[in-house]
């Protein structure tokens, strides 16, 4: 007899406990039901219908002879037991083994405390380098800020409406000096005088004494203005451009008072420098000379 056959199973009853409670009755029905099903002559096609068939007479005789079904059903018990015992001990290992292992990881996990100082050490490093990145954003916007010269730009920041050109279209730019620094010009005054040839945009006294830029809204207003602005005759203004234009954009200009034309394009404009600057000596001497003690 083979052990590992469940007898019941074969006729297809339920095993176990549930097995030893059926009757003759029901074995003997399930048998006959079986034995039609399995029987040879209604499985010609099957090799193995023969073998079936016999496992199947087999099973029959073992659960209808009462000895040897109540050896099975001890058989079948013991079993059971064994696979409860295999169960239990089975899952107490498991558990040993979970147990074990939460053991080791609680043994190497890291201390609460160490855990959160890497957390905040972890949050203090980047905090770190985002303010570094913050710092030099801002510092390279300041680089590029200073590399427009501002005290030539003068503060007027609008830009060019096209593209690649300068904040401040040098072309509209004077440069005016004076010679009395002590009787200089204040910007209002500046603006004042240049207002007559147009709209001046801005006006700023460079850290130079005796010196400005002056902003004229447009460059026409600026050629007007070169040449032609003077000043107090106490202490005359040289008004140069910014920027050298062409010769097709700025004509002679003629000075109030003098018979030859100057132009100021190219050579012309050091000829006209040293004749203002010459102007401004020559005033600045008559003027000393006045203020000198008549005893002298």
């Amino acid at each position: 007899m083979d052990i590992d056959v469940d007898h019941y199973s074969i006729l297809g009853l339920p095993t176990g406990e549930d097995g030893a409670k059926l009757t003759e009755k029901e074995i003997s029905k399930a048998y006959k039901v079986k034995a039609l099903e399995l029987h040879p002559d209604k499985n010609r096609d099957d090799p193995k219908a023969h073998d079936k068939f016999q496992r199947l007479k087999s099973s029959y005789e073992i659960l209808k002879d009462e000895k040897a079904r109540k050896l099975f059903d001890d058989l079948l018990k013991v079993k059971l037991e064994q696979q409860c015992r295999h169960s239990e001990r089975d899952a107490k290992k498991r558990k040993m083994v979970s147990d074990l292992e939460e053991r080791e990881r609680a043994a190497f996990a890291p201390d609460p405390a160490a855990r959160e100082r890497e957390k905040e050490e972890s949050i203090l490093k980047e905090l770190k380098e985002q303010v570094a990145r913050v710092r030099a954003m801002h510092a390279n916007k300041g680089k590029t800020a200073a590399s427009v010269p501002k005290t030539e730009m003068g503060g007027a920041g609008k830009e060019s409406a096209k593209t690649g050109e300068e904040l401040v279209d040098k072309k509209r730019i004077l440069k005016v000096s004076w010679l009395k620094v002590g009787e200089g010009y204040t910007a209002e005054r500046l603006r004042e005088l240049f207002s007559k040839f147009g709209d001046v945009e801005d006006v700023v006294m460079k850290k130079k004494r005796g010196s400005a830029l002056v902003v004229m809204a447009s460059r026409d207003a600026a050629v007007a203005a070169t040449g032609t602005v003077s000043g107090d005759l106490s202490n005359p203004l040289q008004v140069l451009p910014y920027l050298p234009a062409t010769a097709a954009e700025v004509p002679t200009v003629q000075r109030p008072g003098e018979a030859e034309r100057i132009n100021l394009v190219g050579a012309g404009y050091k000829a006209f420098e040293d004749s203002v600057l010459e102007k401004l000596r020559k005033a600045a001497e008559q003027q000393k000379k006045q203020n000198l003690p008549a005893s002298l």
